[in-house]
């Protein structure tokens, strides 16, 4: 994959983003597209970040497994982020959340701009989507009260059609379709997959 994809992106990430079109694709069955109707009046800001990072000619996302001890997404798959704090612009949440959870310095990691927001209407997170980019060679630390594993996934296998799936997921008494992407023994769906599906659509 081309080495000046920072520089690609951050010109897509200007004009008019695929959005709902390309982020339905993984989206769970049931969810009624309230990810894309308005959020609640007391739903949360937060920020995540999309993380590119070149290793040995190929661009790799950091993914992290949440805790199963996390009051929310306990043992999930998602993306570096989580709640604007008051007084904190959204750039400054989504570099303050990389740093605190997988130790990656702020000036390291270059913001190329936003996705499309999505409301998770599930924890009531209004969420802000970034992309950024790392060119030097960078050691994780991962935070053991927010990450149990930190999953480097190339880009290549989640542009690969082949690696999309579905699988069961149950909620109560419902049990309810949820497209993912495979990646080793793991499975990553919810708004993490979406997210990830408007990112793929804009490379």
């Amino acid at each position: 994959m081309t080495d000046n994809l920072p520089e690609l992106l951050a010109a897509r990430l200007q004009p008019s983003l695929p959005g709902p079109l390309a982020q339905r694709q993984m989206e769970p069955e049931l969810s009624f597209g309230r990810h894309f109707g308005p959020p609640r009046y007391d739903a949360r800001p937060a920020a995540v970040v999309a993380l590119l990072v070149q290793r040995r000619g190929e661009w790799f996302l950091p993914l992290m497994v949440r805790p199963d001890s996390m009051a929310h997404h306990a043992g999930q798959i998602s993306l570096p982020g989580g709640a604007i704090e008051p007084g904190e612009s959204c750039e400054e949440a989504a570099l303050r959340e990389l740093e605190e959870e997988l130790g990656v310095p702020r000036m390291a990691a270059l913001l190329l701009g936003q996705l499309t927001p999505l409301y998770v209407y599930g924890t009531n997170f209004l969420v802000t989507p970034w992309v950024a980019a790392i060119r030097r060679e960078i050691v994780f630390q991962p935070n053991p009260a927010e990450v149990a594993a930190v999953l480097e996934v190339p880009l290549a296998h989640l542009m690969d059609l082949s690696h999309r799936g579905e699988h069961l997921q149950t909620r109560g008494t419902v049990v309810f379709r949820a497209p993912h992407f495979n990646w080793s023994r793991h499975q990553i769906w919810g708004a993490t997959s979406m997210i990830l599906a408007e990112l793929i659509a804009l490379i």
